[in-house]
Formats: C-alpha cells, structure tokens, sequence
C-alpha cells in the first residue's frame, strides 16, 4: 500500500471516531443510549439494519464463497430480500407493539423473569461467539491488505470499536453505519468498473470463468439449502435481540414495517453489485485455496483502485464490518444494564446505570476479542459464522417470535423448544460425527437448525388448542400493554434526531472533500472518484441544512 492510502485510512478513521464520540453528551438515560430516544427514522433505521447484517462477512464470508463457487453468492443473498419483506409485513411491527426496548424486556412482560433469566444467559453466551465472529473478519481485512499481524489488528480494532460504542449509544452505531454504507456503495461502483475493465470485459470474464460458475446453486449450497436460509434469516433477522432494536427505536408500528421493507429491496439490488468482484479475481488468480480465499474480495480491490482509493475502501471495510460488532456490543450493555443489572438495584439512578452501561459494553467487548483470537483455531470465518447460524439461531429466536403471535405459549413450553433443539442440534453438529461417524451435510444442518424448533412449536400449539387451558399468562401481558401505553414524549428523540443528521452531513462534506483530494492522484480512476464525492458533497450539505431547518423549528442550538 501506498503512504496516502495509509493517510486516508487514518483520515477516515477520524472522521468515524469523530462522528461516534460526538453523541456523547446527547442524551443521559436509558432510551437514548439504548434506543436512540425512540422515534429514529425508519430511513436511517433500516439502512443500519442492513449494514449491520450485510457487513458480518460480505467481504470476508460471502467473498470466499463467491471465488470458491461463483454465482451461489448472489443467489443466497438474494434471497435474503425475501426475509426482509415477510419481516416488514410481519414481525416488525410486532416487535414494536410490544413497548419494550430489548427482546429480554419482552420476555419478562410476555413469559415472566424466569424465562427471561434463562434467555439472556444463553444469548449472552451466543453473543460471544457471533460478534467474536464478526470482529475477525475486521481484522482479517487489515491483515490482508497491509500484512499487519491478525491478533494485534484484533486488539486494535476492538478498542476503537469499544470507545465509540460505550460514549455514543445506539445513536453512535446508527450514523456510523449509514456512513459506511454511503462510502462502501460509493466504493464498490468505482470498483466494479475497473474490475471488468482489468479481466477484459464482461464477455471475457464470462468465457474465462469455470463450467459451473453461474450456477443458481452450487456445491454444497443447494436449492434445499437456500429455502432453509430464508426460514433462518427470517427468524435471526426478526427475532435477534441487536436487529429487533432497529424495530423498537422507530416512531411508531408503520415506520417498523419499512425498516423491513427497505432492507429486503436493498438486499434486492444490491448483491449482485457486491458480489462480482470476487468473482471476477477468480478469473484473475484462481490460486487461492483454503482460508486463502478468505481475502479474494480485498485481493481484487488491491489489483484495481488507485492510490489512496484503496485506503477509503479499506476503511469503509473496517467499520463497516464493524457495524455488527458495535451493534452487539450495544445490545449486550443493554441487556445486562436494563435486565439484570436494574432489577438487582432498582433504586439506581440514570447517572449510576449508564455508567453501568458504559462498563458493561467494554467487558462485552474484552470478551468479543477473545472469541475473535480463537476463529483461525475453528476452520475459518465461513465455518464459524454458518455452523453458529444452523445450530443455534432457530432455536434462540424462534420461540420469542412465535409468543408475540400465540396466546397459547408459555413460558415452559418456549423453554423445553429451546432446550431440546439446542440438544437436538449440537448432537448432530459434535456427537453423532465422534460415535457413529454421521454427520448433517450444510443443507441439512440449516433445515434441521430452522424448521426443528417450528415444529415443536407447532405440536405445542395443537396441544394447546386440543386441551383450551387458561391463557392467564398471556392475559396478564396484554392487560400490562394497555396499561402502560405510549405515554413518553417523542420530542427528546426527535431533538436526537436533528443532532444526527447534523453529524452525518458534516461527516458526508468531510469525507467528499476525501474523495476530491484522492481524484488528483486517482489515475484512470479520476472521473469516478471525482462524481462520487460530488454526490457525497451534496447530500452531506443538504442534511446539514435540513438539520439547520429542524433545530430552528424546535428552537435548540
């Protein structure tokens, strides 16, 4: 790498870490460090919530899977458009109807502490190994492009992203996501280009490619395995407790519903966009083998973007990559602040608990740097990331979003759902392959992973229908809602909200200036960088007029 890309990272890391720090003086309690103040816009809400899922591996994860097996790629992530649309006509607004800002605050209006207590243990133990996941593809990225040893870059990385999570809150996570989504997309177009141009065109790349390339599926990604995948992301994308924050930050139940919808259309356009270049190196250099292929992605960027454009785009890699770490890493403070912390000292004040919070997002995150040393010992990222998915995601989530449609539930009958396929789950993943050597190939791991707590909870629902027992539980959680309203004001989240598109159009002027600068060194790639950061340029000063307007009308500085 050149010294100006290593100058444009630094620059870029600045302008995040600005961005990030800056919301720590908005907002000193509990809903604004943890839901934003409650009426985000579902816009930037559903950009987060895409940037928070699509950055877990895109680079990294479905990078390898595109150089390995091609087209497949594309096809899995498109199907993930399908998740998002049934969760935006259907779980989203649920989630918002409960008036609670966790899942763990649901679970102990709608099935009791108990079951809550048992939750929040298992998913803060899960929350280790995802977000462990999630950090070493950050580090991966750094190793790759500049070599710089992978623990270190563990250590570096997870304490930047720490310090901004712990002052900013949620507010922090979601402008830092939208960043990186406007720089990545802005990337990845001046990528594209110069990709085809480099393989000789479409036609070339096309004829150059392997038989089965362009296969819809691919190896072991088969038809069965896709179907599975939509069950799964449906469930994890609508029941895990990071992602159901995006729901319950939002004004109201229709706002909800389009941070479904928007993540479904983006996941719809978007794959096949991110997606070819990986493929096209594969033409380029089919060498990489193993945990190799881990670093196609950023392998092609290195072959094709000018000096200093690598920097940005190993940037918005970084952080953007990120954004599933910090999520999680808000989440888990909230859970252990609201849920288990709170109810131990009730008498605590707001000073007390976001110090608390505060406190709790950083031992979290000492944890996720531990789990991420320990992905290369588990046979890489894709390993990791998948094998967690199939096991453990039908199985968490599956019963809390079953409860918020069924009066029939119970707080027993979610836990022995979840009990058994956990069981059920890692027999098949650790035992059955030691004593009998059988072991579920990657489409049967996710549709047993998926379907097997759906159907447990289907029985459930039919002997509850069969013997009509009191629904007192459910009777109890409804009479709680109706009780307790939605009586807050909005206009603490709406003053958040000006705050923030005031910090993201100066980030955006910021960082088009960037892309300005880099244009004069830009080579052949000058005339992208140059409208690129025009349009970053201007809607960087159109959200901070239209922050000027909002603080007007609500008369704050």
């Amino acid at each position: 790498m050149h010294q100006l890309d290593y100058l444009t990272i630094f620059i870029f890391t600045l302008i995040i870490l600005g961005a990030g720090l800056s919301f720590g003086k908005q907002g000193g309690d509990m809903k604004s460090f943890f839901a934003a103040g409650g009426a985000v816009p579902w816009s930037i809400s559903g950009l987060s919530l895409f940037m928070s899922f699509f950055s877990a591996g895109t680079f990294v994860v479905w990078g390898s899977i595109a150089y390995e097996w091609g087209w497949v790629a594309i096809t899995i992530q498109m199907a993930m458009c399908i998740s998002g649309f049934l969760i935006g006509k259907y779980l989203a607004p649920k989630w918002k109807e409960t008036q609670s800002i966790t899942v763990a605050e649901y679970l102990t209006n709608r099935f009791g502490k108990k079951v809550q207590q048992y939750y929040t243990f298992i998913f803060l133990v899960l929350s280790l190994g995802y977000t462990g996941a999630f950090l070493y593809p950050v580090a991966k990225i750094l190793n790759v492009v500049t070599g710089f040893d992978i623990y270190y870059a563990i250590l570096l990385l997870g304490g930047m992203i720490m310090l901004y999570t712990a002052v900013g809150g949620l507010w922090a996570v979601i402008v830092t996501d939208v960043l990186q989504f406007v720089i990545l997309t802005a990337a990845v177009l001046i990528v594209l280009p110069l990709s085809l141009e480099k393989v000789g065109g479409m036609n070339q790349f096309i004829a150059e490619a392997p038989d089965t390339f362009f296969n819809l599926f691919n190896g072991e990604y088969t038809f069965w395995f896709i179907l599975a995948f939509v069950g799964y992301n449906t469930i994890f994308i609508g029941g895990n407790w990071a992602y159901v924050q995006r729901y319950t930050s939002v004004k109201d139940k229709s706002s909800a519903s389009k941070v479904g919808y928007l993540f479904g259309v983006l996941y719809l356009i978007s794959p096949l966009i991110w997606m070819l270049p990986p493929m096209i190196y594969r033409v380029l250099d089919p060498s990489l083998t193993g945990l190799e292929t881990e670093g196609a992605y950023l392998r092609m960027c290195m072959s094709v973007l000018p000096v200093g454009m690598l920097g940005l785009m190993l940037g918005g890699m970084i952080f953007a990559t990120a954004s599933s770490v910090n999520t999680s890493l808000n989440l888990a403070a909230a859970v252990l602040t609201n849920d288990v912390y709170q109810p131990l000292y009730p008498k605590a004040g707001p000073k007390t608990l976001m110090k608390v919070a505060r406190i709790a997002t950083l031992l979290f995150g000492l944890g996720t740097i531990a789990v991420a040393f320990m992905v290369p010992l588990a046979g890489g990222i894709v390993e990791v990331v998948l094998s967690i998915g199939a096991v453990t995601g039908g199985a968490l989530y599956a019963p809390a979003i079953w409860g918020l449609f069924s009066k029939r539930q119970t707080g027993t009958s979610i836990l022995v759902v979840t009990g058994l396929s956990l069981l059920i789950n890692l027999f098949f993943k650790f035992i059955s392959p030691a004593l009998f050597s059988f072991s579920l190939g990657r489409s049967s791991e996710m549709i047993v992973g998926v379907f097997l707590p759906i159907a447990l909870l289907a029985l459930y629902e039919i002997y509850g229908k069969v013997e009509n027992p009191q629904f007192k539980q459910y009777e109890n959680y409804l009479e709680r809602n109706k009780r307790s309203g939605l009586t807050e004001s909005l206009n603490d989240g709406q003053i958040q909200n000006t705050y923030g598109y005031k910090v993201m159009g100066w980030a955006f002027i910021g960082i088009g200036l960037l892309f300005f600068g880099l244009g004069i060194w830009g080579g052949g790639g000058s005339i992208y960088l140059f409208i690129m950061g025009t349009l970053i340029f201007l809607l960087g000063y159109y959200a901070v007029h239209y922050s000027s307007k909002q603080a007007k009308a609500q008369n704050i500085k």
